[in-house]
């Protein structure tokens, strides 16, 4: 699910790089220089983390539910945000943290759903495994985050399909090495023999993918990933709000809460900017 999808990806970069835009400057597929662009100690590391952090989220689905795994994943604006500051010292305002602090918070409570049931409760675990990987994926996307910054910084032009291209390069790398050390690939080509049907959906899937990474990428290098983060975070948001809205579903006054800083956040940022 990971692994055909990055390599999908990395064709649709390569293909992006030699029909792009006369006006944008060439980019060349080749490893890049140090004087020419980032180094590949930069994609191999961010590379890393983006795996890890995309494979600790699912792994976490183990011991948690998917609903507190979408909740856990909501403040991921937060490490990118502090990671950033660390890794490519970046700088924001007192405002600008309150009103990623009000965003993240908003869509936490909104997502946020009460369990009713006081048994399951009890028996449930506080804090385990699922929560662990949990905050290493946040930690992961932070690094992953941070590293951008950090190219965004430093290179005048960043180059949205070499970061595309070379990241899934990497990326397939790493995930061909797990693969072959446990003996999915193996799995997945006797599973792909008994059901060939889901080779049609896994194309369709990575298509999707590479689609929705190239608009990812576009928004990393032009705005930068905390901004990328929060519009990932939001989207979530304004999904299920939306559904609330044609559905015509009833909404707690958590949820209402939530709306209200969702909004006012990202309205105050939006003024305080211009």
């Amino acid at each position: 699910m990971v692994f055909i999808p990055c390599i999908v990806n990395a064709i649709f970069a390569k293909i992006a790089i030699f029909t792009s835009d006369a006006r944008q400057p060439k980019q060349d597929a080749k490893p890049p220089k140090k004087d020419g662009g980032p180094h590949q100690s930069y994609y191999a590391l961010m590379s890393f983390s983006y795996v890890g952090a995309m494979l600790s989220s699912n792994h976490a689905l183990q011991f948690v539910s998917y609903p507190t795994q979408v909740l856990g994943k909501s403040i991921k604006p937060i490490p990118v945000m502090f990671l950033g500051v660390i890794l490519a010292r970046k700088r924001y305002s007192l405002q600008k943290y309150l009103f990623v602090l009000m965003i993240v918070l908003g869509v936490a409570l909104f997502m946020y759903k009460p369990r009713n049931d006081t048994k399951a409760l009890d028996a449930d675990h506080i804090f385990g495994w699922g929560e662990i990987l949990l905050l290493v994926s946040l930690g992961l996307d932070g690094v992953t985050g941070g590293i951008q910054d950090r190219i965004r910084a430093k290179y005048v032009v960043p180059q949205t399909y070499q970061m595309m291209l070379w990241m899934n390069i990497w990326s397939i790398g790493y995930l061909l090495i797990g693969l072959l050390v446990t003996g999915e690939g193996l799995e997945f080509i006797h599973f792909a023999f008994r059901f060939p049907s889901v080779l049609g959906q896994l194309v369709a899937f990575s298509v999707c993918s590479a689609i929705g990474q190239n608009f990812i990428f576009m928004t990393i290098t032009n705005f930068g990933p905390l901004p990328c983060s929060i519009m990932t975070t939001t989207r979530k948001f304004f999904t299920i709000l939306g559904s609330v809205i044609i559905f015509r579903h009833s909404m707690s006054w958590l949820q209402w809460f939530g709306t209200i800083l969702v909004f006012a956040g990202l309205s105050l940022d939006s003024v305080y900017k211009h």
